[in-house]
């Protein structure tokens, strides 16, 4: 057994996983706010366990002394996204980022695994700062869909029961579970527009409705009382009718009269 002190080992590599976490989260928190659309469903991240790490190391013949170049994924991201054609699109944003570098790509869509499973892997060079100086390690990006992501999390568990000896049985199940993810994942692609204008509809009427409420919050702030609970009114009629007409309509009424309360308030 190795005797290296892997809690100092692992630090860098939580470091990695903590900061590109955040990072892709940014991203998605970005392009939602320019009011793009964002490939970036949700992002998780984890440190391999020191177990993982040496069955991973003896199967793959990698020495002790170079696991840091040997093993690619002990930090490792996953990031989840709705549609196949997403991937291609965030696999092209992290090619061009700055703060980490691309040593290559695994394409396990295109060229899919026998067992079934299907993701695109991108290993990163990315530097971490620590109280010794700046160390880069690698880190693995998993992108998927979240059909994809469902199946492999299955997968790995059943592997994980029968210490990837699985049953023949099981191999066919999920084999044909597999297929019928992906097929999920080529139909939701071939509506995918339908989808994603549906989504934005739906983003924009609940940006709508926090534009009025902020607005009227505004009103009862400038001592507007009265107007702010006619306002209320409205919005409480037009929230059960549905109407989204005359809610846009409404938005614009509330906001003229907030602009006129800031006007004529001596204290701004």
């Amino acid at each position: 057994m190795d005797s290296r002190d892997w809690k100092k080992f692992l630090i860098p590599y939580e470091q990695a996983v903590e900061e590109l976490k955040v990072k892709f989260k940014t991203l998605r928190t970005e392009m939602k706010a320019r009011e793009e659309y964002s490939p970036i469903e949700f992002v998780t991240g984890r440190v391999k366990r020191i177990s993982s790490i040496l069955e991973k190391a003896k199967r793959l013949q990698v020495p002790m002394d170079r696991l840091e170049q040997g093993i690619e994924d002990i930090s490792g991201i996953r990031i989840m996204c709705q549609f196949i054609q997403d991937i291609r699109t965030l696999s092209e944003l992290i090619r061009q980022r700055k703060d980490m570098s691309v040593v290559y790509e695994k394409d396990y869509i295109t060229n899919y695994k026998e067992s079934g499973y299907r993701s695109y892997h991108i290993i990163v060079e990315y530097p971490v700062q620590t109280s010794l100086g700046l160390k880069t390690v690698l880190a693995e990006v998993q992108i998927r869909t979240l059909a994809m992501n469902f199946w492999a999390t299955i997968e790995h568990s059943l592997s994980y029961k029968h210490r990837e000896r699985l049953p023949e049985d099981v191999k066919n199940r999920l084999q044909r579970a597999a297929e019928a993810a992906h097929a999920l994942d080529q139909e939701m692609s071939s509506i995918r527009d339908e989808i994603m204008d549906a989504q934005k509809l739906f983003e924009d009427n609940s940006n709508l409705v926090s534009k009025v409420l902020g607005h009227i919050q505004d009103l009862y702030y400038y001592h507007r009382v009265r107007e702010a609970a006619s306002f209320q009114l409205k919005f409480n009629e037009l929230w059960e009718t549905e109407e989204i007409m005359g809610m846009r309509a409404l938005a614009v009424q509330v906001e003229e009269a907030v602009l006129r309360a800031k006007k004529s308030d001596p204290s701004l």
